[in-house]
């Protein structure tokens, strides 16, 4: 996902939820189980849905 975000010049903030307790809670409480999960403009992609992403970027 980075990776991907990277080469797209897309500006993003990752959140490590094996090492940040409050970023597993806000995953949690989205009801979210997996991860990657990236939200872009409230809508939330999980895993890694290239297809998605680029509709959601605009690319």
């Amino acid at each position: 996902m980075k990776e991907f975000l990277h080469q797209k010049g897309v500006a993003f903030v990752e959140k490590d939820v094996s090492k940040d307790e409050a970023a597993l809670d806000e995953l949690l409480e989205k009801g979210f189980a997996a991860t990657p999960v990236t939200v872009i403009d409230g809508e939330a992609v999980v895993g890694f849905n290239r297809q998605r992403l680029e509709q959601l970027l605009g690319l």
